[in-house]
Order: C-alpha cells, then structure tokens, then sequence
C-alpha cells in the first residue's frame, strides 16, 4: 500500500457511498492500493463509472501494484517505452530532486522494497553492507528518457513513485472534472487532495492531524484547521508508516543520500501548491530535509507550507507556517 502519511481529512465529509446532497455529489472507491473520496457539483450524478475507468488508466501507468503498468515494465527491464502520464511524473520528480538537493528521488525503490515499504520483497536483514550495495543504483543521474523510452545506468535501478503518484492521480481527475465543467469540487486519493471553488458558499475546511504515535483515525485529533480554495494539498509523516524490528525503529521517509529512514525535526509536512503533483513531492522532501531546509525550499520554489516540529532544544511541539497559510487557518 501506498505511503500512509498523508492525512489530510475533509470536515463535515463522511464517504460510505455515492449519495446527493442538494446538488452536490459523493463517490468513493480504491486504486492504487488505497482508497479515493470525491465530492462535486454538477447535473450529472453518476460520474463513478468514468473516474473509475480514469484511475484505471492512470494505474496502468504508474501503479508498481499492477505487474504490466508501464512503471513495473521499467523496474522489470531496460529501455522500455514510457507515456505522457510516466513522462509527466518522471519530469516532476527530476524537478523536485533538483529543487531539493537529492532529498526527493524516485530511484529509492530498492531501498524502499528492502525496507518493506514497496512493491518487492522485505530483507529479512538491514545493515550497512545491504545499504551500501544498494545506494549505488539511487540516484536520478542513473536514469534518463530519450525518444519517449526509460533509460537505465543498470538494470537493477528500479523507480518508486509512491511519494508523487497519488498526487499525480488527483490532478489527473480534477482536469477530467474541469473538461465537465465541473466548478465546486474536492477530489482525494490516497490522503492527497485538491479543491476547487466553495462548499455551500464556504472555501473547503481541511484538517492535518496531529503528528503523534497513536493518532492513527484521520480526523479524530486535529492540530489544525484550514479554509481553503483552488488548491492541492498534501502532507507527509512518519508517525504512521513505520515499524519496529529488533529494538529499532523504521519509518517509510527514506534518506536517498544515507539510505536510511530519515527521522528529521518536523513531525508533519504539509505542502499547499497549484498541482497536488508538486505538493506531494515536496511534502516528502520536506521529511527528509528537515525544518531549516525546508523552509528554503518553500521559499525558493514559491509554495506555502505548514510544518509541525519537534524543538530541538526542549523537544516540544511546535509550528511553523508561510505567511499565507497564517489567513487560512480557521482554528488550531
């Protein structure tokens, strides 16, 4: 299943089936190894089907749970022929990686399945020599497209996109809303969301849970509260997605420059962009990078962000948010 951290819950929204409420719409469903909900207005009240069919495509493309989607046939081999939807991800994750020093990079999938994170199979043993031997197929140097086909240095590198497809998936189904002229929407995959114009006259009231071990019902324990219109939002932590073996603790944020999990100062990250492609990417190379180069990479590539944090000197909670975030929180 696909990254569990991003946990982004829509107030007064509860989806158990497709249902009308005054003009709005409700549907729900599961792709990608996770679940979707979506809310709309318009005059057509079975749109189920044809989002389905959508997702369906989507995952024929980049979904490493479906063993003949064009992401699998890449992590199975070499020069293989890719499409817009992987060129699109591909060409976004080059441009976060850059953006942010390698902290972002698709090419962690051996890392990721070793961890037990991925699509492949778990090592029964993680230690430096695994990692070391596994860090020389990481890095976005090693892969390239060259006439529409994915290029590999080796053939064991292999490409997770857990960390931007889902993403990716809501920005593909709000332009399929969009080309409906759908006008009022809230459409999310897998914790990631977008929305667009109001609810009942309001902007969308979306909730980030509080970063804590134990907190695992979305919604149930809000750190804060935010109004929002006509944008993506995603957010990212550890404190959901992780195991314990043998007395250590690992979290599904992995390092591309260690190989390690990255267990940084912030707690959560959660990222407000134009497409929920970027905010997702950038939610994750936020928990990899940490408060103070976080705050760089907001700054430098123009998104807003709410950050929860843990002081490094007294080791309480605290926030941190861009200035246009500080007018959308409706409460804390």
């Amino acid at each position: 299943m696909k990254k569990l951290s991003l946990f982004i819950f829509v107030i007064g929204i509860a989806f158990f089936s497709c249902q009308k409420t005054g003009e709005f719409y409700k549907i729900a469903g599961e792709t990608q190894g996770t679940t979707y909900h979506m809310i709309y207005e318009g005059e057509r009240p079975k749109l189920k089907k044809e989002v389905d069919s959508l997702l369906q495509i989507f995952d024929l493309s980049l979904s490493t749970y479906e063993p003949y989607s064009t992401i699998s046939k890449v992590n199975q081999g070499n020069n293989v022929e890719v499409d817009s939807l992987f060129i699109q991800m591909f060409n976004k994750a080059a441009e976060v990686t850059k953006h942010s020093d390698g902290a972002f990079d698709i090419t962690v999938g051996p890392l990721i399945n070793a961890y037990g994170f991925g699509y492949g199979k778990q090592e029964t043993k993680i230690d430096s020599a695994l990692i070391d031997s596994l860090l020389q197929y990481v890095g976005m140097n090693k892969v390239k497209i060259e006439n529409n086909h994915l290029i590999k240095e080796n053939d064991n590198v292999q490409l997770s996109g857990n960390a931007i497809s889902q993403g990716q998936a809501v920005d593909f189904i709000a332009a399929f809303f969009q080309k409906q002229g759908i006008e009022n929407y809230m459409i999310e995959v897998g914790g990631e969301l977008a929305v667009k114009g109001l609810k009942d006259g309001k902007k969308w009231r979306v909730g980030i849970d509080k970063p804590y071990e134990g907190n695992d019902i979305a919604g149930q324990d809000l750190q804060t509260i935010l109004a929002i219109t006509d944008k993506a939002v995603a957010t990212s932590g550890n404190y959901r997605k992780f195991y314990v073996r043998d007395g250590k603790k690992y979290s599904h944020s992995i390092d591309p420059h260690t190989g390690y999990p990255a267990f940084q100062n912030i707690l959560s990250a959660t990222i407000i962009a134009d497409d929920c492609i970027s905010a997702d990417a950038y939610a994750t190379a936020c928990m990899v990078s940490g408060l103070k180069k976080s705050q760089e990479i907001v700054k430098n590539v123009g998104l807003d962000a709410y950050f929860v944090y843990s002081d490094d000197e007294t080791g309480e909670y605290k926030v941190w948010y861009t200035d246009a975030v500080k007018n959308m929180i409706v409460e804390n």
